[in-house]
């Protein structure tokens, strides 16, 4: 049986994370989860008031998607996750759990364990101009267009020792998906 995996894709908002990431899980046959879906109402308030959230505010969002990955990966399903994930602490917390976790410090390891599966971050990027005219197109979003400054500047794209792969988001998504599947190899 092939090792689970965990297929972590991120970025901005408006980068298209749920896009991307359902096309992905669709094409692998991986279970889906858009991150979006597990926030608190008090999370989705705040933004919807443009107020950026702070780490007190993700913590726990994060712990709680770590548990559903654990819990899956640990069934032998692979997972693709749609999440913002902007800062390393914040795939930390995915790939190990909350704060109790000890960080590794093994600097060679390519590969993060995550219940003995694979990590794979996919990072979507782009500029901001491109970004924030895609939100002005969306709707019915509970980002405002208006904190998608705040995400670039807390923004820690993935870097060694991470497991990543960065694409930009000026492709097409057949290209995109390719990009991704070839990674996976």
């Amino acid at each position: 049986m092939e090792t689970p995996g965990v297929l972590l894709v991120m970025g901005v908002s408006g980068s298209g994370k749920s896009t991307v990431g359902a096309l992905l899980a669709n094409k692998l046959g991986w279970k889906f989860y858009d991150a979006d879906d597990y926030h608190s109402e008090e999370n989705r308030i705040k933004m919807g008031k443009g107020v950026p959230l702070n780490d007190q505010d993700r913590i726990p969002w994060l712990c709680s998607l770590h548990d559903i990955l654990l819990r899956d990966v640990a069934s032998g399903q692979s997972v693709v996750l749609a999440c913002s994930a902007l800062k390393k602490m914040y795939r930390d917390i995915l790939i190990r759990g909350g704060s109790d976790v000890p960080p590794r410090s093994d600097e060679s390891a390519k590969e993060e364990p995550l219940a003995g599966g694979k990590f794979l971050v996919v990072h979507l990027s782009g500029s901001f101009e491109l970004i924030y005219g895609r939100l002005l197109q969306r709707k019915g979003h509970f980002m405002p267009p208006e904190l998608l400054q705040s995400q670039f500047s807390i923004l820690e794209p993935p870097s060694a020792p991470e497991n990543f792969i960065h694409i930009s988001v000026d492709k097409g998504l057949p290209e995109i998906a390719a990009a991704v599947l070839e990674a996976l190899k």
